[in-house]
């Protein structure tokens, strides 16, 4: 059933939501060389897409997407700015809003082989998102071999952290083949508030602010202990940023991208990673950076830069989101800066210098820190985020970034095709030629490598060198573990 669009004007009720201090900040990043979007490169099987004549059921489709709507309303709303940028912007109804926009349709040309359908995501993410618009677009693709049919995720990252992307995948998606259908309820898009309300809620919201400050620092002298005990917490946590050493390494990673992207896919048997931590020890994530810093090792090597004392700084994001949280769109996330000793030729060296440094940082709390530093962002005028958000993009603290996210462990569907692979992608910013995401699904890594073309042309090395590290990984934990204990089991007759 086509969603149902009521339109009237009245008058605005309540406040509209403004962007948090990060969420704007991820708008001000943005330039036409950095798209500040997260995505995904999805594979489905092909046949329930298909009519009895073949054609791609495409209204099919867009229903159903709308028909979910109404659980993540902020995709039905777009950013409005504050008149002379005095502040965040707000989340304000789409009035025009068109499910065809978003949800669209194109083919691959034959033979339609996975690497044209990474062209194909390579381009189509490469472009910003329309802010006249809610910041999301789904790009249906057919015309894959063996009948297929691929999906390409885009959402700014204004609107979603990855934690909560994968929140909002499971609504998009069914745990079933054949859910039971919904009936989503009118939807009445409220207009937008006039540039003289926006102006005097913001004056507003900052008075509010401030007095919420005096409240805060009330709170400090009425209880010295507490509040000298928390900042000497977050000041821990920031210190080790600077530990060892402030600034990450200059490789040819890090010079300013450009435009265009290459993407590789790479898939890992979650069982192999759990091999590796049975017999290791360590977390799930520590193994997943051991094999990341493998694959980067390999790069350096092919590109002359590896030496036995190289230390890569990789830039962990760490949820912060609370489990009552569940379906909240916007940010809640942290970070770790992690030192990777990548110069190290031992893969069970790695992984212990990783697991190692990865403790002794959460017992510091460096992600505390770092949510604190984040959170100051609410409190900062406009001018001094656009000024942040470009220092940002000059940052030297990190070379890579790579984050990792638990998704769902049993399989999805989208009108009744059950997805087979989902391979996430982090954006770049201007110094950062690699991101790397991960996504666990139904017992697979997905590994998805998104490189500037021109800095790292040789994405291809990188890709085939992470599965080969963790390869190497899962070998030495089975020379580790030994032959198995005990006779033999027989099977029975």
């Amino acid at each position: 059933m086509p969603e149902r669009t009521v339109r009237r004007s009245l008058p605005v009720v309540g406040a509209h939501d403004r962007l948090s201090g990060l969420d704007a900040g991820f708008l001000a990043l943005e330039r036409v060389e950095t798209p500040m979007h997260i995505g995904s490169l999805v594979v489905l099987e092909g046949a329930p897409f298909f009519d009895a004549g073949g054609r791609f059921r495409l209204a099919d489709v867009r229903n159903l997407v709308a028909s979910r709507l109404h659980r993540i309303p902020r995709f039905r709303q777009r950013p409005m700015a504050v008149p002379l940028d005095l502040g965040r912007p707000v989340w304000v109804d789409d009035g025009r809003f068109d499910i065809g926009y978003h949800v669209r349709l194109t083919a691959l040309p034959a033979p339609g082989d996975h690497h044209q359908l990474e062209a194909l995501f390579e381009r189509v993410q490469a472009q910003m998102l329309d802010r006249s618009r809610p910041l999301w677009e789904l790009w249906f693709v057919e015309g894959l071999v063996g009948g297929e049919v691929g999906l390409i995720l885009k959402t700014h990252h204004a609107l979603v952290d990855g934690i909560s992307g994968v929140d909002v995948a499971t609504v998009l998606f069914d745990l079933e083949p054949d859910p039971p259908a919904t009936v989503p309820p009118d939807w009445l898009p409220r207009p937008p508030p006039t540039p003289v309300r926006l102006l005097a809620d913001t004056v507003a919201e900052d008075v509010a602010a401030m007095a919420h400050v005096g409240r805060v620092v009330a709170g400090a002298v009425q209880f010295p202990q507490r509040a000298a005990a928390r900042l000497g917490e977050v000041a821990r946590g920031v210190a080790t940023v600077a530990e060892d050493r402030l600034f990450a390494p200059r490789l040819s990673i890090n010079r300013p991208v450009g435009r265009n992207r290459r993407f590789r896919g790479v898939r890992i048997p979650l069982a192999d990673v759990k091999e590796v931590r049975a017999a290791f020890g360590g977390t799930v994530n520590d193994v997943v950076l051991a094999g990341v810093s493998g694959g980067l090792a390999r790069l350096l090597t092919a590109r002359g830069e590896l030496r036995d004392d190289t230390v890569l700084k990789v830039c962990c994001p760490v949820s912060v989101r609370a489990d009552d949280e569940h379906l909240a769109l916007g940010n809640k996330v942290s970070a770790l800066i992690v030192p990777v000793a990548v110069g190290d030729p031992d893969p069970v060296g790695r992984l212990a210098s990783v697991r190692a440094t990865t403790e002794g940082l959460k017992e510091r709390r460096q992600a505390v820190g770092a949510s604190a530093l984040v959170g100051l962002t609410d409190f900062m005028a406009p001018t001094l985020l656009h000024l942040g958000a470009r220092l940002a993009h000059r940052q030297s603290f990190f070379n890579v970034i790579c984050t990792n996210v638990p998704g769902p462990q049993i399989p999805l569907y989208c009108l009744g095709a059950r997805v087979r692979e989902a391979y996430p992608m982090v954006p770049l910013s201007r110094n950062l030629g690699v991101g790397i995401a991960i996504l666990s699904y139904c017992g697979s890594l997905h590994v998805g490598v998104l490189a500037d073309r021109d800095a790292v042309d040789d994405v291809d090395v990188l890709a085939d060198g992470i599965a080969a590290a963790f390869a190497e990984l899962r070998d030495a934990a089975r020379v580790a573990s030994g032959p198995p204990s005990g006779p033999p089991v027989s099977s029975p007759a």
